[in-house]
């Protein structure tokens, strides 16, 4: 598989904490890639760095085969960004903000047009065109800037944490944006801390804490190398201990040996289930 993103000791200082840490990074052309991590596990700075934002301190980063650093304006043109905070202007309606990015990139008159047009259909936003930002919904408003970021055709999308603050249905709108996204050839960098959602959107996921890579393979992989199925037995009000283990029979085994009446629960292990036990800490913010 040749690669769309690809670091090489990626790293990024800002005083004397390194927020991003000897990264060495492949991702594949037409992949959707899973970033997790808590807060300040430096998924930001990673897509910041990527995405042109902000100099690496040090090491190499390429997208499609461009550096990120040396061929900056080539790179600009490769992706679209949705990024966590809200970047649109409130003063304009949705249209206009799609109008006003598609002459930032240099779109002819038509084709801007038609563009825009096809956009607003793609996130089911044509009825909503010429509301302003501020009358419209969080999940809209979010749609509206994936639009925004499709209008040039770029060849890999940033989305950072794209529905976080979002209901579960405005979340699923945005999962079947993206999921088309990906069936279209488009290649998806996601950062996120709903584990579900890493769990049916991505083909790969990589877990970062404190600025490293911790775990890397598919939501499976990282399933099977922790345990399929885990065993939950409440000890106390404020104590649980978590087992792991390979398949239900062994789960079942373990769970002869426990005393009875036990508060005690067998489940299919998960992605947070593995970011616990490799950090000790769950996946917030």
């Amino acid at each position: 598989m040749s690669s769309m993103i690809e670091t090489e000791h990626l790293a990024k200082e800002y005083g004397n904490k390194r927020a991003v840490d000897d990264l060495d990074l492949f991702v594949g052309r037409g992949e959707s890639f899973g970033f997790l991590g808590p807060n300040g596990a430096g998924k930001t700075t990673t897509i910041r760095m990527l995405a042109t934002l902000t100099k690496p301190s040090s090491g190499r980063a390429w997208i499609n085969g461009f550096d990120v650093v040396e061929e900056s304006s080539k790179v600009k043109q490769e992706f679209g960004i949705v990024q966590q905070h809200m970047s649109l202007n409130k003063e304009l309606t949705v249209r206009e903000n799609l109008e006003l990015h598609a002459r930032l990139h240099h779109l002819e008159k038509k084709e801007r047009r038609e563009r825009i047009d096809e956009m607003l259909d793609y996130v089911g936003l044509t009825e909503f065109s010429d509301y302003l930002i501020e009358r419209i919904s969080g999940g809209m408003t979010r749609r509206a800037m994936i639009a925004r970021a499709l209008l040039h055709t770029p060849k890999l999308l940033f989305l950072d944490e794209p529905t976080i603050g979002l209901d579960a249905q405005a979340r699923r709108k945005i999962w079947d944006l993206i999921r088309g996204m990906k069936s279209e050839g488009a290649t998806i960098f996601l950062t996120t801390h709903y584990i579900e959602e890493a769990e049916v959107l991505c083909d790969r996921v990589g877990i970062i804490h404190r600025g490293r890579m911790i775990s890397l393979g598919s939501p499976l992989e990282l399933r099977q190398n922790l345990g399929l199925v885990t065993v939950e037995s409440r000890k106390s009000e404020n104590n649980t201990e978590y087992r792991y283990f390979p398949d239900r029979a062994a789960a079942a085994e373990y769970v002869k040996t426990l005393p009875s009446g036990g508060n005690i629960i067998m489940r299919e292990s998960n992605l947070e289930d593995v970011f616990v036990e490799l950090t000790g800490r769950k996946v917030t913010g």
